[in-house]
């Protein structure tokens, strides 16, 4: 457990749970994502959990592993007493606690959303897939690779139901150009929640700029979406960032991907952290998306995936790092799924 509480943090602030993504560290995600910036802007209170090689060769949470993502078990239950803990030792205020997370780390934040919706306010998810796409390595990266396949009524129940739960507001990031987690996990994350939570699977506005789509979920009335999902156009696997000018946040480096475009500082504005969401702009409703997605139940995602070769990929990052019977059994692995020849 790592955390950073700025000076003269005053009682009652926000928190913030930070979850990175594989082959990085709770301190350089919080920091590179522009996090820790803001938390002493905005005083706000930071927990980064750190996974260890020892649950995880590549330093992944274990988003795919079931005794990790459900209450009061494994990495799940750690991750929420990180919470319990800062709130009684921080005074962190228990009403106001928000979690997000990158890739492996979205998945997990996912994980946390589902099993324990009392516990946060909302959460982001940046290049992350939904909850429950996975229940081993193989299906983890056939789901990376090919999205999650379930209609929308299945990914909605697959959210556990609980008595006193909360309903967590959500934010979705993705890169169109992502080759490593498919685009199409996005939309699966958002049809995932929406349905969850009542909402119909298809999207209440559309807004189309230069450089995003943008689709939201809204309850009847409410000033702000439920849902608010950003396709980032022609952005890899990563969270885009902008580190320029007076309100630039971040350091561009790996999967921290500078296009002008503040996830994090959007994602603080979504929660109420920092002053006010962008004004929405040139809203459309998109007739031909929504008669498929009416049609087939949205099985078909109607964003397209990234390209093949995440296995290769998985595998060159693993060469070197760890043992070469470990690499030979995941490369058996992963031919067996049809994820690399």
């Amino acid at each position: 457990m790592l955390c950073h509480t700025p000076d003269n943090l005053p009682p009652g602030a926000p928190l913030v749970v930070t979850l990175h993504g594989c082959g990085q560290g709770g301190a350089e995600y919080a920091s590179g994502a522009g996090w820790t910036t803001l938390a002493k802007r905005h005083g706000f209170a930071l927990v980064a959990p750190q996974q260890t090689a020892a649950n995880n060769p590549n330093r992944c949470f274990n988003w795919f592993s079931r005794a990790d993502v459900v209450r009061g078990q494994g990495e799940a239950a750690s991750i929420a007493s990180m919470v319990e803990w800062m709130i009684a030792t921080q005074a962190c205020d228990p009403k106001r606690v928000y979690v997000t997370g990158l890739s492996a780390g979205g998945a997990m934040t996912m994980a946390m959303l589902a099993a324990y919706p009392d516990l946060f306010d909302a959460g982001a998810v940046i290049a992350g897939l939904p909850y429950g796409a996975a229940e081993n390595i193989m299906g983890a990266m056939s789901a990376m690779q090919r999205g999650d396949g379930r209609s929308s009524a299945a990914l909605g129940a697959g959210i556990p139901r609980m008595a006193n739960e909360g309903t967590p507001r959500l934010m979705i990031w993705h890169g169109q150009a992502d080759n490593v987690v498919a685009p199409s996990n996005a939309d699966a994350i958002a049809r995932q929640w929406a349905t969850a939570q009542g909402f119909a699977p298809l999207a209440d506005d559309i807004v189309e700029t230069e450089e995003r789509a943008q689709y939201l979920w809204r309850a009847a009335g409410a000033s702000q979406a439920f849902i608010d999902l950003n396709l980032i156009k022609g952005l890899g696997h990563g969270a885009p960032i902008s580190t320029t000018g007076p309100d630039g946040v971040g350091v561009a480096g790996p999967f921290m991907l500078e296009s002008g475009v503040s996830s994090t500082s959007e994602i603080a504005a979504f929660w109420n952290l920092v002053g006010e969401p962008e004004p929405l702009r040139r809203p459309f409703r998109d007739q031909t998306l929504s008669q498929a997605r009416v049609a087939e139940d949205v099985v078909e995602s109607p964003y397209a995936s990234g390209p093949s070769g995440i296995g290769d990929q998985v595998l060159a990052s693993l060469a070197g790092r760890v043992p070469s019977s470990v690499h030979d059994a995941i490369a058996k692995a992963l031919r067996s799924a049809g994820l690399t020849k």
